[in-house]
């Protein structure tokens, strides 16, 4: 496993605990009163390096070669998948994946952003950037959906829309404006949930839906750090500086109102107990949708409209200026 920067005192405990415990029988010997008092030590560093991370420390956690992709919550939180191909006007995007899933017995339409777990893969789906026909893929899926009747899943997790040439000349944001009209008028249930990284428009393309979910230290933003500090102060090394500034974490975005729940990530993020991250995300999606599908047709747009017109705050320069009886 990929160590962290902040996770590498943690490292070298462990590893005294074990050099420790290799000696028993030898000089050296651990009774297991100081064994339990060596492994609550461990516990409570855990516990200090995970309650102080920097904003900049939980992208490192999203980005982390292990966490879990879409790939896997499809796999794993799915009793039955049919993928389905293709937009039906260019071709199959390989940064999206979607089709038929049956969830807690309960059909649905699950729609990911892939990004892969190797070099081979990760070239296969273009690093989860999609181009124009992904989101047009991923709109004709949900418009299938409305047709029969299921509720859709979107899983996001991208660096942001493919940028190339190629994907301008084909459409890239009229194909995410298009996807933002027309999934605020799909008549079925959708519920977002942010995997990893949700970024600019590659994630907004497919982030309109009745609720948004988002995992612990996954982030949500119109721009990367990077990208961010590249553009305000022409020196990208300021990622950290601008991961603070973005208030682009999963808390400050519930604080906003731009998601609706922080679902909790075991010590240290997602890829230290995937299992459990699987039944977390499975548990969220049930529970929503139980509440969704009460809602009528109508209910559901007017609610849907409603919800992302009321996003976003506004703030007003009280002090007034003094104008003198002569001006």
């Amino acid at each position: 496993m990929d160590i962290l920067p902040h996770e590498k005192q943690i490292l070298e405990f462990e590893k005294n605990i074990e050099k420790l415990k290799s000696k028993k029988g030898m000089d050296v010997e651990l009774s297991s009163q100081e064994l339990t008092r060596l492994n609550k030590k461990l516990e409570q560093l855990k516990k200090k390096v995970y309650s102080s991370l920097t904003a900049w420390e939980r992208v490192l956690i999203c980005r982390h070669p292990d966490r879990p992709r879409s790939i896997d919550f499809i796999n794993n939180i799915s009793e039955e998948f049919l993928e389905l191909h293709g937009d039906r006007a260019f071709r199959d995007d390989p940064a999206v994946i979607g089709g038929f899933a049956k969830i807690g017995g309960q059909k649905f339409m699950l729609i990911g952003q892939e990004k892969g777990c190797d070099t081979e893969s990760r070239m296969h789906r273009n690093f989860g950037m999609l181009h124009p026909e992904g989101f047009r893929k991923a709109m004709r899926l949900a418009k299938m959906a409305e047709k029969f009747s299921v509720p859709i899943i979107f899983l996001l997790d991208t660096p942001g829309a493919y940028p190339g040439l190629a994907a301008e000349e084909r459409g890239q944001g009229w194909a995410i404006a298009e996807n933002l009209r027309d999934l605020a008028r799909v008549a079925t249930p959708i519920i977002i949930l942010v995997v990893g990284e949700g970024c600019s428009g590659g994630a907004l393309g497919m982030g309109v839906g009745d609720v948004v979910g988002m995992l612990e230290h996954s982030y949500y933003s119109v721009i990367s750090p990077e990208g961010c500090a590249s553009i305000l102060w022409k020196d990208a090394s300021k990622k950290s500086q601008a991961a603070d500034a973005l208030c682009m974490q999963a808390e400050n975005l519930l604080e906003f109102g731009i998601v609706d729940e922080v679902i909790a990530e075991p010590a240290g993020g997602a890829h230290h107990d995937p299992k459990q991250m699987y039944q977390s995300a499975s548990t969220f999606i049930i529970k929503q949708y139980e509440k969704l599908k009460l809602a009528s047709k109508e209910d559901l747009l007017e609610q849907r409209y409603q919800k992302f017109r009321n996003i976003g705050r506004f703030s007003q320069d009280e002090t007034t200026s003094q104008v003198s009886p002569s001006e």
